[in-house]
């Protein structure tokens, strides 16, 4: 539980993660979908989860560069955890309308 809270802690980690469980993203893709987050804050983010493996950085020499960012097994591997909590929140949204 520890080694998942350092990785994914703070508000953006999880939605990154989201993001790129539907496919490879591009960096100016990321920041689009995700309103509100700095480039400083996508990118130390970016590079935390490489360092950690849960995600690949792919450069292609093209002008301007492109670069690609994709999850790895390890980073796919976080679909069920992050299911699992849209499941429990969606449960709570429910819950919290019904009448007492």
């Amino acid at each position: 539980m520890s080694k998942f809270l350092s990785l994914l802690d703070g508000p953006w980690a999880t939605l990154i993660v989201r993001e790129l469980l539907a496919g490879p993203r591009r960096f100016g893709e990321l920041c689009d979908q995700l309103d509100g987050i700095s480039a400083h804050t996508l990118t130390n983010r970016l590079r935390r989860f490489e360092s950690h493996g849960l995600l690949t950085r792919t450069v292609y020499a093209e002008i301007p560069p492109r670069v690609v960012y994709e999850l790895t097994e390890a980073g796919y591997a976080l679909r069920p955890v992050l299911d699992a909590m849209n499941t429990w929140g969606s449960s709570m949204i429910e819950s919290s309308s019904r009448p007492e």
